[in-house]
């Protein structure tokens, strides 16, 4: 789907959904503790001196989607508990329906399950692109009820500031919240809860222990368990089937839509008849019928915060502003809005040294310290104009030319 239908899709939902009283968010009562989440995104991570800095608390991603087990959970699982942190996990939501979220959570609930943990299990549900309000609403409701019935824990709606304030509500607020909210003061900021459990207050955090930067977080008493422990037995989900129905709007193709469910261009056109597939109209409705298990995508959507820029989420991601440029269709790489999700490759080498670019700095130049072609540094940082590269922007270094 391009980049303006997106921003269009966003908006609309966020304008359809039902109004509801706004909230100042003063800080849950009790105790407030440091403490960070991370995935793959940060590598190896040495724990022992992530909390020799005074890190109290780690969310780790555990999983995304019906299928999808972060590389490095178990890993950092290992390594917090070694060192002494307070671990919680989190699951990035991927569904589309009601049943797909509980399968999910199933999921989710079950990679778990052998894990002892002290903080409440998260959701992280920002991949909203074409959904309504109600449409968001239900499935993340859906998804969190089954966390909590399935796995007999506590859990935490995770959320951005303006999905918090204009999307998410009704029965999710129930949940407390863990809000991402960078740069500002919580004391001004109205959402539709009372109160934050939990704030990620930058993604642009540097720790002892840590290559490249991570969220920072606060942590009150209520995102931490009554009774820390393991999951009750869960089994493994089994996948059922489900069909949708679909309007088509201004911009769609058969491969955007496709994507959107995860399923096939192919499997769309069977089921609608369809004998042109490059031809669709708006308002024309499709039924797409969907698997509860579908194929997870390597790559990954970021919602844009106030504050944020291409750079730094670049570095975040451990990937380049050339690449988010392509990959987003950004015309002005110094121009990115709140709100806006942006797609994050799912290819980044952990293992590769990096290169973070300064003022003056050229292709050549790099390649030359490196001992690295001009063409290689292209080609592995998926820079399309070797001649144009952006200040912060960091670049993965692979081996030497031959």
């Amino acid at each position: 789907m391009g980049k303006k239908a997106v921003l269009f899709l966003f908006i609309l939902f966020c304008t359809v959904w039902f109004p509801v009283e706004v909230f100042a968010m003063p800080a849950s009562p009790g105790e407030q503790q440091e403490g960070i989440d991370v995935s793959q995104w940060q590598g190896n991570i040495d724990f022992e001196q992530v909390a020799a800095s005074g890190i109290q608390a780690v969310y780790i991603r555990s999983s995304m989607g019906s299928s999808y087990v972060d590389p490095y959970f178990e890993q950092n699982y290992q390594r917090a508990k070694a060192a002494g942190l307070k671990v919680g996990f989190y699951h990035y939501v991927t569904a589309r329906t009601d049943s797909q979220a509980r399968y999910q959570a199933q999921f989710f609930v079950h990679t778990v399950r052998d894990k002892e943990f002290e903080c409440r299990l998260a959701m992280d549900f920002e991949d909203l692109i074409g959904l309504s309000g109600t449409e968001a609403n239900q499935i993340g409701l859906a998804f969190i009820q089954a966390v909590e019935a399935y796995s007999g824990k506590g859990a935490v709606v995770y959320s951005d500031v303006p999905n918090a304030q204009s999307v998410f509500g009704g029965g999710l607020t129930e949940y407390p919240l863990w809000v991402a909210a960078y740069g500002q003061s919580l004391d001004t900021v109205q959402v539709n809860w009372s109160s934050w459990a939990g704030w990620q207050y930058t993604d642009q955090g540097e720790i002892p222990g840590i290559s490249g930067v991570v969220d920072r977080d606060r942590f009150t008493d209520v995102m931490f368990l009554d009774a820390p422990g393991k999951v009750q037995p869960v089994s493994a989900p089994v996948s059922s089937s489900e069909t949708v129905i679909y309007q088509v709007q201004p911009g769609n193709t058969l491969w955007s839509i496709a994507r959107l469910y995860r399923t096939s261009v192919a499997s769309i056109v069977q089921e609608n008849g369809i004998v042109n597939p490059s031809l669709i109209y708006p308002d024309e409705v499709l039924r797409i019928t969907i698997q509860d298990n579908v194929p997870e995508a390597d790559d990954y959507f970021y919602t844009v915060r106030a504050g944020n820029t291409l750079s730094g989420i670049a570095a975040k991601y451990r990937t380049t502003v050339s690449r988010l440029v392509s990959l987003n269709e950004i015309p002005n790489p110094n121009l990115i809005y709140t709100g806006e999700q942006l797609q994050i490759p799912g290819d980044s080498d952990f293992g590769m040294e990096t290169y973070t670019v300064r003022p003056g700095d050229t292709l050549s130049q790099i390649g030359e310290m490196y001992d690295i072609s001009v063409a290689r540094l292209a080609s592995v940082n998926g820079i399309s104009n070797p001649n144009l590269i952006y200040p912060g922007e960091v670049l993965r270094l692979p081996g030497s030319s031959d």
